[in-house]
């Protein structure tokens, strides 16, 4: 402990460092001149003990002793770096060192500490196989640290390439979008502009046929004018032998009748026929209508089918009927049984088939089943987007969508119907015709109510596997009056 002692009592405890020039205060503590001098011209007392100093540190004699030593320990430099050493390594609380590690408490403890009550019960390891542990464990860290940053810097760049492809992907739409308005644009310009030149050669063609009555109308008002003043001037002669010389002279017989024939029969005004039909209070429906057939891409044309012997699909494929199975108690001299009977069923919108109905012992006489009928698109969905439109009408149970994912009404409430998940809807006006937004390559499925065209719910039909149909389930209502058709435009 000597040697701890000696680098303690050669350290100025104001620098910390080995002395230089040191003396001695009063109360027995020593410093380096230098540092005391600073201490004392700031204030008049130990930095140690705190006793009040009345002299100045140059009037204080050098400690010889301490200097020698000071001296001797600057001259062996590794000396005292062994002491520093030393007294890092010491427990200090009991002087000793520091051969354990204390797995329980994270800490060097000494012999001394691994029998004391404060770590009663604790696990300790030697300090060199607890450095070789940690140093083991750190390097493990460090290289799972390491092989962390690179992935999350991967993520990083990842993320930064997904951040430019979105603002692409933006810039590409908005592209998209501008291109395809300006196309609407031109489209509505070129027929407003047309519609106004049908107008103008309707008004010109009319305004014509005006003024030529009008000028009829103008050489008859004239001469009938000029007829009248000759009248009135002959009127005026009071002699008959002049009265009758003046209206005669010149004129044949049966003149008098052909100048007083009324001209107003022959005349007739031309009323107005300016028209553009619909075009009046339609425009807007009209155009939406000639618009159809120039939009591209436009809504899906899906022609239905089924392999269920219960669904009925109209000739042109587009509408869709539940064709109900019949049940019917047979009474026989052998008790009842089932018996096979075909039967023919038509249902109100005209069509017609024939089909076959398994009858059963039942009492109560003939039922319909109300199993779950399915069908299909005729085409399937394998790459791009697609858009097409289901008229359901006021049929009280139906489901839209594609397989595994489907918007459902059962005649209360809709519901978003997916692979063990459920999710009710609400909206309050109800569809009576619904339009489905499939894209293949992101697997989003969203619907619409087609005649306000607002967004009911989207899906991310993660599950779907391409190519995929359309697909329509429907139950049987009696009587049938409203099919489930798919919309053509």
């Amino acid at each position: 402990m000597a040697s701890v002692s000696y680098s303690e009592e050669l350290t100025c405890s104001v620098c910390l460092t080995i002395f230089t020039d040191p003396v001695n205060l009063p109360c027995g503590h020593s410093f380096c001149r230098q540092c005391i001098s600073e201490v004392l011209a700031t204030q008049q007392h130990c930095p140690m003990c705190g006793t009040a100093v009345a002299l100045e540190a140059a009037s204080l004699p050098t400690s010889l002793v301490l200097k020698s030593l000071a001296e001797k320990a600057k001259a062996k430099p590794d000396e005292g770096k062994r002491l520093t050493a030393e007294l890092a390594a010491l427990c200090p609380e009991h002087e000793e060192k520091l051969k354990l590690f204390c797995i329980t408490d994270q800490q060097l403890v000494c012999i001394i500490c691994r029998d004391g009550e404060e770590h009663e019960g604790h696990q300790f390891k030697p300090v060199k196989e607890a450095a070789a542990s940690l140093r083991k464990q750190l390097e493990m860290f460090e290289q799972c640290t390491a092989d962390d940053i690179h992935a999350v810097e991967s993520l990083a760049d990842t993320q930064k390439d997904e951040m430019f492809k979105t603002r692409e992907r933006s810039q590409q739409l908005l592209t998209r979008i501008s291109k395809q308005f300006e196309e609407m644009h031109l489209f509505l310009k070129r027929r407003e502009n047309e519609i106004k030149s049908e107008l103008k050669h309707k008004e010109e063609d009319n305004v014509e046929k005006m003024k030529e009555t009008f000028q009829a109308t103008a050489v008859a008002l004239s001469e009938s004018r000029e007829l009248k003043e000759k009248v009135s001037s002959v009127l005026k002669i009071t002699e008959s032998e002049r009265f009758l010389k003046s209206w005669t002279e010149g004129k044949g017989k049966g003149a008098l009748e052909h100048l007083f024939r009324p001209r107003v029969n022959e005349l007739q005004v031309v009323d107005s026929s300016l028209s553009l039909g619909p075009y009046e209070s339609h425009l807007q429906f009209f155009m939406w209508k000639e618009m159809l057939q120039v939009i591209k891409p436009r809504a899906e044309l899906l022609t239905l089918k089924s392999d269920s012997q219960d669904v009925v699909v109209s000739d042109d494929g587009r509408s869709l009927f539940c064709r109900p199975k019949m049940h019917q108690a047979v009474e026989t001299d052998f008790g009842r049984q089932n018996m096979y009977c075909p039967f023919t069923f038509e249902d109100p919108s005209g069509f017609s088939f024939g089909g076959a109905g398994f009858y059963s012992p039942n009492p109560s006489g003939a039922q319909a089943t109300v199993d779950l009928q399915s069908a299909s698109s005729v085409s399937e969905f394998g790459a791009g987007q697609h858009y097409w439109e289901i008229e359901v009408g006021s049929r009280s149970y139906w489901e839209l969508g594609v397989i595994h994912n489907l918007l459902k009404y059962d005649g209360v409430k809709y519901a978003s119907c997916g692979p063990n998940v459920t999710t009710e809807l609400e909206f309050r006006n109800r569809p009576r015709k619904i339009g489905v937004y499939f894209n293949c390559s992101s697997k989003e499925l969203s619907f619409y109510d087609a005649d306000t065209m607002t967004h009911i719910h989207s899906v991310s039909a993660v599950f779907v596997t391409t190519p995929v149909s359309a697909q329509i389930n429907i139950k049987h209502k009696q009587p049938d009056h409203s099919p489930v058709t798919v919309c053509w435009y």
